[in-house]
């Protein structure tokens, strides 16, 4: 790989202590996943979505809530169920007698932090509602483009497939989350905490706001200007390309997955404090950004299959 510059992009230390502070609240929060949370920031810098799929109960929801009090934005949750229909996310014309005239009336989804709980308990007719507002921010209604507020953020609980009462997400629609983690069982010592320390609902009512629309559009933007010099690029797309050809593999990564995990390793060497992209950036997150876009031939985790790529790709 090639040097980086000389200089870093640097943010400003104000904008660095609060994005500091933020993710030591969220930690503090959510005790025992600080790369679970990270990756939860990246999604956010990246200007994506984000996706956790665990069993119940494992504290998916409160990572949402979390991160929504932390940021300081406007939330709203839709609870997911069987009979949701779109209009119940996106909003509904309704005639106005008085008036003589339809009114829109706005959904949930006009907001800046939108949390889909158990999104796979719904049928994929109205999962699939979301897929314009995650991809352009803005949503078409009855013959009118309406644009969401910025910044934008989905972030998407799901249970494991194979629970009962669950659709699977259309490949569509997996492919419009930035990224897909997992928080796993707690470890020993943070299980701990939270059987003998305060209720989590308690806790994440009384968090301060540390950022927000500006800073975090700020943070975005900075993002963008983190360099990944053509050596770097040249690593990202050779893991695209063995994607598409590892034993093993059925469908590989597309154009869109590659961009997708350049600009999260953008927003990883930010949180790290770094202005310049380096191979341990992507492989932190390949399989974060690679696992629920690849699909393997029977019998084959995509977990498995994306260890296997990174490992196969060298650094040059």
């Amino acid at each position: 790989m090639s040097a980086p510059p000389a200089t870093d992009t640097m943010l400003p230390e104000a904008l660095r202590v609060a994005l500091r502070d933020a993710q030591a609240q969220v930690n503090t929060l959510v005790l025992g996943k600080p790369q679970q949370v990270r990756l939860a920031f990246v999604a956010l810098l990246a200007d994506g979505h984000l996706l956790i799929e665990d069993l119940p109960g494992l504290g998916k929801t409160t990572l949402a809530h979390a991160m929504a009090a932390t940021l300081g934005l406007g939330f709203q949750r839709v609870q997911f169920t069987s009979d949701l229909l779109p209009a119940d996310i996106l909003g509904v014309s309704v005639y106005e007698a008085q008036a003589r005239r339809f009114e829109f009336h706005p959904g949930p989804v006009f907001t800046h932090v939108l949390l889909a709980d158990e999104i796979n308990r719904a049928p994929p007719r109205t999962q699939s509602a979301l897929l314009e507002a995650m991809a352009e921010h803005q949503v078409s209604i009855d013959g009118a483009t309406r644009s969401l507020p910025d910044p934008f953020l989905v972030i998407a609980t799901q249970n494991p497939v194979d629970l009962a009462g669950t659709y699977p997400l259309p490949d569509s629609q997996l492919d419009r989350f930035l990224l897909r983690l997992a928080l796993g069982y707690p470890d020993e010592q943070a299980e701990r905490a939270l059987l003998a320390g305060s209720d989590r609902r308690d806790l994440i009512a009384q968090a301060t706001p540390l950022l927000d629309a500006e800073r975090v559009i700020a943070l975005r933007r900075a993002v963008l200007a983190v360099h990944a010099s053509e050596a770097l690029v040249g690593y990202v797309q050779a893991l695209v390309g063995r994607s598409r050809k590892h034993p093993g593999v059925r469908v590989g990564l597309s154009p869109r997955a590659g961009l997708a995990l350049l600009r999260a390793a953008r927003a990883h060497a930010l949180l790290l404090g770094r202005g310049h992209v380096v191979p341990e950036d992507v492989q932190a997150l390949f399989s974060a950004v690679a696992e629920h876009r690849l699909v393997g031939e029977a019998d084959t985790s995509a977990a498995a299959l994306a260890k296997a790529i990174v490992h196969a790709v060298p650094v040059d």
